[in-house]
């Protein structure tokens, strides 16, 4: 599967090699409940492309149990996401 979306002048395309895998989506929602991890609040919707803000939110590295990825992830709106990490741009929204 990939995830696709406009980002301002330039998709964004990432593979489940780099996400988070179809399935493997059930166990990491159940890791995120687990850990507790909390749901930060932004105006902006939740999708491929936003950028998020670089401060009053967490990023998690993603374990190695779910493959390795050069993404982290957090929580926000209730969504989990992957986002590239120097540009805090969603890669993929975890459904």
């Amino acid at each position: 599967m990939v995830t696709t979306g406009v980002v301002r002048g330039g998709p964004v395309i990432i593979s489940d090699a780099e996400g988070i895998a179809v399935d493997q989506r059930p166990a990491f929602r159940e890791y995120i409940v687990r850990e507790r991890v909390p749901t930060y609040t932004v105006p902006e919707r939740v999708v491929v492309g936003a950028v998020l803000p670089d401060v009053g939110i967490t990023y998690y590295d993603v374990p190695q149990t779910f493959g390795i990825t050069p993404y982290r992830y957090t929580v926000v709106n209730g969504r989990t996401v992957l986002v590239e990490p120097r540009s805090r741009r969603i890669v993929q929204v975890v459904e």
